[in-house]
């Protein structure tokens, strides 16, 4: 799994420790921002399911509805980076090899 630091703002905030990837088990992109010192989870987690967001357009366009822009640090080298992780052929998790996981229809 692919991890990059980058910069997300809105206009009543911004995360200079926000993190982007390709999660080859989940097959999506994900990005992951604003997270809780007590809890360390993020308040902005996007990509947390099978499939969600199979491409970096799609993960953009979910951030953008809401409310966010990628500023700084998704430069040409990362992108290619996470398409050459996503380009490798899908393995079939565990869970999905025994059946223990359910394709959920997500339109």
């Amino acid at each position: 799994m692919s991890r990059y630091a980058i910069t997300i703002s809105s206009p009543a905030r911004t995360d200079d420790n926000a993190t982007i990837g390709y999660d080859p088990p989940l097959r999506t992109y994900f990005l992951q921002a604003f997270f809780d010192s007590e809890t360390d989870w993020p308040d902005l987690a996007l990509g947390e399911r099978l499939e969600q967001l199979p491409t970096l357009p799609m993960l953009l366009e979910a951030l953008d509805r809401e409310g966010y822009a990628i500023t700084e640090g998704l430069t040409p080298e990362v992108v290619a980076a996470m398409a050459e992780e996503a380009a490798r052929p899908p393995r079939r998790s565990v869970a999905e090899r025994y059946g223990l996981l359910v394709m959920l229809d997500q339109s």
